[in-house]
């Protein structure tokens, strides 16, 4: 049977994350257009050129490693650079985002966001992905969509 196009994007998803070098969360993303097409991808990991958590250990502040970009900041940050519009974007996502990462998300015009573990779930990030008009959903492999 054809997975759905959730699934797909999920398991590469899952696979995107796999790459973080940050050890606290293997996270994920895939910002997807409206014709299915990957535009951009992102995990968990430092800034380019800078050694990682994996090789140096974590730089702890008030419970989180700063060291680390985000995986959807990550993907967003990419398209930032080479000129790649995400405006109407999916973000597939491996944890919940972020409050911060839920803002980049909101302000870059990312439409829907699917995600596979409710990590932190923050009440502010889901009001405002209410406010904005961003489908959220939680998806699970097998799911269909």
């Amino acid at each position: 049977m054809r997975k759905s196009w959730n699934e797909y994007f999920m398991e590469i998803t899952e696979m995107v994350a796999s790459r973080s070098t940050c050890d606290r969360a293997f996270v994920g993303c895939v910002l997807v257009n409206k014709d299915h097409r990957i535009v951009s991808t992102g995990y968990n990991g430092s800034v380019a050129g800078n050694p990682h958590c994996s090789e140096v250990g974590h730089t702890m502040r008030d419970g989180h490693c700063i060291a680390t970009i985000h995986a959807e900041m990550n993907a967003l940050l990419y398209c930032a650079k080479e000129g790649i519009p995400v405006k109407g974007c999916t973000a597939y996502v491996t944890h919940f985002p972020c409050l911060n990462c839920s803002k980049a998300l909101i302000q870059a015009g990312i439409e829907k966001i699917y995600y596979k573990n409710a990590y932190r779930v923050d009440d502010y990030a889901l009001d405002l992905f209410e406010k904005n008009g961003v489908h959220l959903e939680q998806i699970n492999p097998g799911q269909e969509g």
